[in-house]
């Protein structure tokens, strides 16, 4: 029998391996591809410890009538999926509301906290501090009354302690030379942080993992079942495996391994898009953020990003690349200059749950199970947090944060 099965070799499987294996524990992480080689290895490479508004509360649900009548818009929903996810929509509308916007707000300010603290400490033992890029970033307005709605959520950021300052004329144009002069005013966050890339962080920190005697096997979990006393994975090929403790961190599949043990749990797939770049294709100083049009710029040792939108289309269609050209057409018209050519077009799944909070937590079915997943697009932001919050629940030890805001019978 094993110790600890993971289900899951993306940021979140692999934090949690970490932390696990530095406390002595043996650990196999499962996955269908490999170690961060799906959604995990083409986000948009941030450290968003700031980014601590609710979906539901960034002006999403104002937008949505607009965004869903441009088909390549920040926000699709492909017609024939609408009447599966009408629930989600039904329960992210209620996560917007004023009486569920302290407790959202304030469990995932406190997430972040341990976040930061949490991949400082594990980066250093690591030893991937060189991937860590400190340069902040820069949230864009083409208008006064777009720069308007954006101060509430300025001022719910400054309760907790984040730091931030708006810009505009020469100040903005010195973070960001090139940039189109469309857009009037700019905020800049000091304490934004970046990393190299996804990818390579991923795979370093599994490394490390190894070094502590983690192990992976490649294979597809099609079914789980809690016991007594452990787990059983049954595998695509046919085996099965026992473990005496199972992490489920599956990212956009998790729900469904959840099912088997009879949570229901409502996590939807966003579905996000991007074309990575060529260093050369522009100078991009910092993440530059076009919160009007839901997507982002990022500069990385391996090139520029650009990518993000969001398509609701759960996990069985094909990908829509003309997502990522619409976004590309526009990054030229922000960045006039930007060579757009040498892309690689990308699409991957972030598990999302309608209030923006992760679930951590146990199963009903018993203690041998645990879940971490549903990090919308905080996985990588959260995952150090989650990976310590993990070894916890598993050990038995007092956890860092109240869970209750994350508890999986939360819905």
């Amino acid at each position: 029998m094993l110790d600890i099965a993971i289900v899951g070799g993306g940021i979140i499987g692999i934090c949690a391996a970490a932390y696990l294996a530095e406390a002595g524990r043996n650990v196999t992480i499962f996955d269908r591809t490999g170690i961060c080689e799906e959604t995990s290895s083409g986000n948009a490479a941030a450290f968003a410890f700031s980014d601590v508004l609710p979906l539901a509360h960034k002006g999403m649900i104002r937008q949505l009538p607009k965004w869903l009548a441009d088909p390549l818009g920040p926000l699709s929903i492909p017609p024939a999926y609408l009447p599966k996810l009408l629930p989600w929509l039904f329960r992210f509308w209620r996560a917007g509301r004023t009486d569920r916007y302290e407790a959202g707000l304030a469990a995932q300010a406190g997430m972040m906290r341990l976040a930061e603290a949490e991949w400082a400490g594990l980066m250093a033992r690591s030893g991937t501090g060189n991937m860590l890029h400190e340069d902040g970033s820069l949230e864009l307005y083409e208008s006064k009354a777009e720069f308007k709605a954006s101060l509430p959520g300025w001022a719910a950021r400054q309760r907790f302690g984040i730091g931030f300052r708006h810009v505009e004329g020469g100040d903005l144009a010195a973070l960001q030379p090139g940039l189109s002069p469309r857009f009037i005013k700019g905020t800049f966050v000091p304490g934004w942080k970046t990393v190299a890339d996804p990818k390579l962080l991923g795979k370093a920190v599994w490394a490390y993992a190894q070094s502590k005697g983690a192990r992976f096997e490649k294979v597809r979990v099609e079914h789980v079942e809690a016991m007594q006393d452990g787990a059983t994975l049954m595998l695509a090929d046919g085996t099965t495996r026992q473990a005496k403790q199972l992490v489920i961190a599956a990212g956009a599949w998790s729900h469904l391994l959840a099912r088997n043990l009879g949570d229901r749990i409502p996590l939807e797939t966003e579905r996000g898009y991007n074309t990575t770049l060529p260093k050369t294709a522009f100078d991009v100083k910092r993440q530059l953020i076009f919160s009007g049009h839901g997507f982002v710029i990022t500069p990385l040792d391996t090139g520029v990003r650009v990518g993000g939108a969001v398509e609701l289309g759960g996990i069985e269609r094909p990908p829509n690349y003309a997502r990522s050209k619409a976004l590309l057409e526009k990054a030229q018209l922000f960045l006039p200059g930007l060579n757009p050519s040498g892309g690689r077009e990308w699409m991957g799944f972030r598990p999302s749950l309608p209030d923006s909070l992760p679930v951590i937590g146990r199963t009903q079915k018993g203690r041998s199970v645990v879940y971490a997943f549903g990090h919308g697009h905080l996985g990588l932001t959260q995952a150090a947090a989650t990976g310590r919050l993990i070894r916890e629940l598993i050990l038995g030890q007092n956890p860092s944060l109240d869970l209750s805001a994350f508890s999986p019978n939360r819905f």
